[in-house]
């Protein structure tokens, strides 16, 4: 029988996302040997898929903008009053300018800074209109070459046909598509393009949002001589007689044993794609089967290899998960489910979400994480967790609804599909979505009436310049609001999802695990999404997962070598693997 392969390295990383690789690039800098080990057949996670913005307060632009550490500490505490961490946030805002500094001065990673890129919650004390959300630059895919295929696709629903939208101007333009020759030939040019490469180069070369961060980082990763290994999940921690972690077993196309002299960094994601967890973490889904999560790979495994290692799990933030309605529909080829999440669209005038009284229940022009949260509050008495998104014909031919396009597209598909309902009246809609009828006619009468004068007296939606960020700019007398009052009417049903968890893994004041009693579990670390957030369980902005992963990511394989008692450099430890 022969012997498990095995190999030795400074620092082994799992997963592949922002955290993982922001860690792997920093110790790499400093002449470490790094293994990246990802689970998935794709390099990425579930940042590949996401708009790529970093939420990064006390960037030189911002502070150039007048910015001051002063409102964005204010902000964080106001956002998160009872479980703000005044320890970790400070560590986070020390870490901003230098992990920027390091990427963007020895990475190939670069970033735009956005002039408006409103905080989500723009009534609270020490918000911002822009200043501290930043994305990362468009790339050009064949920068990786032989790597380029082995990225993360983007999630298809989110496309438009093959096309990855931005936030901000370029979103604008697919909005007005039909509405202006201008956004027609910017669409009709950014849709040729993409059809164009994907038929010579088998996938669309022009990368933006979450992938472009994601390209710009596997070719740093690679440039600094990192091992990228892809279905290779650790399945296991290895641990000496004094409890320190020393490396793990890793399987699938990598089996074998990594010894890490310095330590393990888990960053393999969070645990919203696990039933066992998410029923005893997630207050909406006590079964296990009322939530849909589009994120790739957080199946728990970090949080559960840190507790078998002696750490375990902190849920003492205000809320466990970063919500996002999302609308579950299926494949047409195969009947399999598909997820589309509503991070935008239900901000728009002419949009309103009921509840199965047909009743609104807050804001639909709030983050997808805060109206989420309203969504869960509000059902928190019912057997699951669900709301209709409701349009009407004059809505449906201007903007559709989130996946389901608007005209000229042909409906026909998102019918067959299960995504989209229609009925020629209300009352007749209400009955085949199963919603009170009754209910659902006085909501809108109610909800029309405010829209005419551009108030809503019911739940202030289009009362913040958030609100107005994800509305139309162009539509009066307010961005978010517009009467339903043209049949037929169409309806989109949403349930539970997310974008990661807040609840994580726990870690000290420098990213260590640690165990019951607090006391860090030597040679065992974790940033990202596998680690408890440090703005407990608040979401202050665009990009909230992706600027904590960079820096805290950032920090781990920093501080690595200092943390392990071996500050010694070891590029040339030797080495067994092929």
């Amino acid at each position: 029988m022969s012997r498990p392969k095995e190999s030795t390295v400074d620092v082994l990383v799992m997963g592949s996302g922002v955290a993982g690789l922001a860690a792997a690039l920093r110790a790499a800098a400093d002449g470490l040997s790094v293994i990246v080990a990802e689970r998935e057949p794709y390099f990425g996670g579930t940042t590949a898929i996401s708009a790529g913005w970093a939420w990064m307060p006390g960037n030189r632009a911002g502070a150039a903008g007048g910015d001051t550490r002063d409102d964005q500490i204010t902000y964080l505490r106001a956002l998160a009053p009872d479980t703000f961490d005044e320890a970790g946030v400070d560590a986070f805002l020390d870490l901003v300018p230098e992990t920027l500094d390091f990427l963007e001065q020895r990475t190939a990673v670069e970033f735009d800074y956005p002039a408006k890129a409103p905080d989500y919650q723009m009534d609270l004390p020490g918000a911002r209109l822009g200043g501290r959300a930043i994305i990362p630059k468009d790339t050009d895919a064949r920068i990786l070459g032989d790597h380029r295929l082995l990225m993360q696709p983007y999630l298809s629903s989110y496309t438009v046909f093959g096309y990855m939208p931005q936030v901000g101007n370029d979103i604008q333009q697919f909005f007005r598509v039909n509405q202006s020759l201008s956004a027609f030939t910017y669409v009709t040019g950014r849709l040729l393009r993409t059809w164009f490469d994907a038929a010579r180069y088998r996938r669309p070369v022009m990368r933006s949002n979450g992938n472009a961060l994601m390209t710009l980082m596997v070719r740093s990763a690679l440039d600094a001589g990192i091992r990228l290994w892809r279905n290779a999940p650790i399945e296991e921690l290895l641990r000496d007689e004094q409890g320190a972690v020393t490396g793990a077993r890793v399987g699938g196309e990598h089996a074998g044993v990594v010894h890490a002299r310095l330590g393990v960094i888990l960053a393999g994601g969070g645990f919203s794609g696990d039933p066992e967890l998410r029923r005893r973490y997630f207050p909406h889904d006590p079964s296990g089967d009322q939530h849909f999560t589009p994120t790739i790979g957080h199946r728990g495994d970090a949080a559960r290899l840190a507790v078998t290692a002696g750490g375990r799990i902190d849920d003492s933030v205000s809320s466990v998960g970063s919500w996002a309605p999302v609308t579950v529909f299926r494949y047409l080829r195969d009947g399999s489910p598909r997820l589309f999440p509503h991070l935008r669209a239900i901000g728009l005038p002419g949009l309103i979400t009921v509840d199965r009284h047909g009743r609104r229940f807050g804001n639909e022009a709030l983050s997808y994480h805060d109206f989420g949260g309203r969504m869960i509050a509000h059902n928190a008495t019912e057997e699951d967790t669900w709301a209709y998104v409701i349009a009407d014909a004059k809505t449906m031919h201007k903007y559709g609804i989130g996946y389901a396009k608007p005209w000229p597209m042909p409906r026909g598909y998102f019918y067959r599909s299960g995504y989209l309902q229609k009925g020629r009246t209300l009352r007749a809609l209400a009955r085949r979505i199963g919603v009170d009828p009754a209910g659902l006619e006085s909501t809108v009468a109610e909800f029309n009436k405010d829209a005419v004068r551009g108030v809503d007296t019911a739940f202030g939606r289009g009362s913040t310049e958030y609100n107005h960020f994800r509305g139309d700019a162009t539509h009066t007398p307010n961005p978010n609001l517009a009467p339903l009052d043209k049949g037929p009417f169409y309806a989109a049903k949403i349930q539970m999802g997310d974008l990661g968890t807040f609840a994580g893994i726990a870690v000290d004041d420098r990213g260590r695990v640690v165990d019951d009693q607090n006391e860090p579990i030597p040679g065992l670390y974790a940033a990202g999404a596998a680690a408890v957030s440090v703005f407990g369980g608040g979401y202050p902005g665009y990009g909230s997962h992706i600027g904590p992963a960079l820096a805290f990511g950032y920090r781990a394989g920093r501080d690595i070598a200092e943390l392990s008692g071996n500050v010694s450099r070891s590029a040339h430890t030797e080495r067994t693997d092929a």
